[in-house]
């Protein structure tokens, strides 16, 4: 995969790439479990549009790492804002990142997430390949990229095959959100009045059912 960068260090041991190995499970069987999780809640039939959406931030938040996305997508900036403005932005991010996810997997309920298989970045860094088809005969091309912080996993980014682009969301947000930073002399209100205007944009069309791709159809590279 382009940009990938494989850490095997010369005469690593085979006891290492054993456990390596038994990392990809592991990650791979996180993924599955708690992607098809995810998905299960915008299938649930019993839910109404508020309780679903409730329930889907409720296992996103717990599936991924909001806090060390919304540090990344905003690079050198989230050591120059002061704390209370770090968590402004952070509730911002948060809302608008759980948005775009929703926007995007509830384009296959009724589907399955089938893992495809995965590569390692390091022994605790990997990428997740998965696929979401649908019954209309489309599929979803999905990547998740999970860390292994030893006590946990989590997600720190997912990457969407937009027609025919892969499309990684937290490098693609980084690109936006600094370009931003980088007009605004640093302004945190601007970069908020960004993002909540992108957020109530997202819950407009979800509404009007007119959802649909939230980034750019520009391929981008990997994080790392």
């Amino acid at each position: 995969m382009t940009g990938l960068k494989w850490m095997i260090a010369a005469g690593v041991s085979a006891a290492l790439m054993a456990g390596t190995a038994l990392a990809d499970a592991r990650t791979e069987a996180y993924v599955e479990k708690n992607a098809n999780r995810v998905l299960d809640t915008l299938n649930d039939p019993e839910l109404d549009a508020e309780a679903r959406t409730e329930n889907f931030s409720e296992y996103m938040n717990e599936f991924t790492d909001l806090k060390a996305v919304s540090n990344f997508v905003i690079g050198r900036y989230a050591k120059q804002f002061s704390q209370a403005e770090l968590e402004r932005y952070r509730e911002a991010f948060r809302e608008y990142a759980l948005a775009v996810y929703e926007n995007e997997l509830d384009q296959y309920r009724g589907e399955s997430v089938e893992v495809q298989g995965s590569v390692d970045r390091s022994p605790r860094d990997s990428i997740v390949n998965t696929r979401i088809p649908r019954a209309d005969g489309r599929a979803m091309d999905v990547r998740w990229r999970v860390l292994d912080r030893g006590d946990e996993y989590q997600v720190v980014d997912v990457a969407l095959n937009i027609d025919g682009n892969l499309i990684w969301l937290a490098i693609e947000q980084r690109a936006q959100f600094l370009s931003l930073l980088d007009r605004t002399n640093g302004s945190v209100d601007a970069l908020i009045d960004k993002i909540e205007d992108m957020t109530r944009s997202l819950e407009a069309d979800k509404r009007a059912g007119t959802a649909g791709s939230p980034v750019s159809s520009e391929a981008v590279g990997n994080q790392g």
